[in-house]
């Protein structure tokens, strides 16, 4: 007869073995790498006509500006608010107002904005369905959700991603993409893109409007978070690129953005509504700052 702590080990080993087995099941016997992909990117895609208000600061070579955002059902409304991480001045602050004020008050001017940024949409729109098929993608390990990639505490897949030969790009836009290589993060649960880090691993030719090259070694990281209950959106964008322009004009990308304070705001805020709710919270943060100042 066997030696009951025997059977108890046996019982744990066999434990630890269904839990490792449990743990994969996704990639063994549900859903391939590429098939998580594209369900990934199919939800990444579905409308949502969530809303926030939210923070920017962009730092680069040249200094770090922060500003306050608001999506609106118009097009994005932005204000400046603090230049190498000092506010700023009244007259500053004055111009601002103004800019906002005059954008919001002419049509053509807020019109173009809206198709800008509606074109750099469907854009990033075309990279996001080339995912699926412009990549071979293998199972390499998890990780844990942290404030800003993902939902903290939940189990993300990671994903090794490279070139997929039979990847015929339909445009420019996507050819970008038969010269990266990296990982990506999901939330199989969800089916949502934590993060996606690529880098260039050869001299890629690019359109967007403008022909050019980018140059081998470049590198972007964008990372998404819930930022709301059941709400996604990204909270950081790395990107180092170095190119040429029409062939020679010298071409470098290099700043890294982080997004936070995520504030809910209506879905149907038109522009001139965004531009006032951001001018009362660029007064609050100015009166608080002089507050803080005045106590110190």
């Amino acid at each position: 007869m066997m030696n009951p702590k025997h059977v108890w080990i046996l019982q744990a080993l066999a434990a630890i073995v269904v839990s490792s087995l449990s743990s994969s099941v996704w990639a063994q016997s549900t859903v391939s790498p590429t098939e998580l992909v594209r369900r990934t990117v199919k939800n990444e895609l579905r409308d949502d006509h969530a809303k926030f208000m939210f923070r920017d600061q962009k730092d680069t070579p040249n200094g770090s500006q922060t500003k306050l955002l608001v999506q609106t059902k118009d097009a994005m409304a932005g204000m400046l608010i603090a230049v190498d991480g000092k506010p700023l001045g009244p007259n500053q602050r004055q111009q601002e107002q103004e800019r906002l004020n005059q954008l919001a008050s002419n049509p053509s001017a807020l019109e173009q904005k809206r198709k800008r940024e509606k074109e750099d949409a469907d854009r990033v729109q075309r990279i996001m369905q080339a995912l699926p098929d412009a990549f071979l993608y293998e199972e390499d390990g998890k990780q844990v959700g942290k404030a800003g990639v993902g939902r903290e505490g939940d189990e993300l897949v990671r994903l090794k991603f490279r070139p997929n030969p039979k990847y015929d790009p339909p445009t420019h836009t996507e050819q970008v993409l038969t010269g990266m290589q990296g990982y990506m993060l999901i939330d199989v649960k969800k089916s949502r893109l934590a993060e996606i880090d690529g880098t260039l691993y050869k001299d890629v030719g690019f359109g967007w409007g403008i022909l050019g090259h980018l140059d081998k070694g470049g590198r972007f990281v964008v990372a998404q978070g819930e930022v709301a209950p059941d709400h996604w959106d990204i909270t950081q964008m790395r990107l180092d690129f170095t190119g040429k322009v029409l062939l020679f004009k010298s071409l470098t990308i290099k700043s890294n953005e982080v997004y936070s304070d995520f504030r809910s705001v209506p879905a149907n805020l038109t522009f001139v509504q965004g531009v006032e709710m951001l001018r009362k919270q660029e007064e609050t943060i100015a009166e608080n700052h002089a507050h803080s100042g005045n106590t110190k």
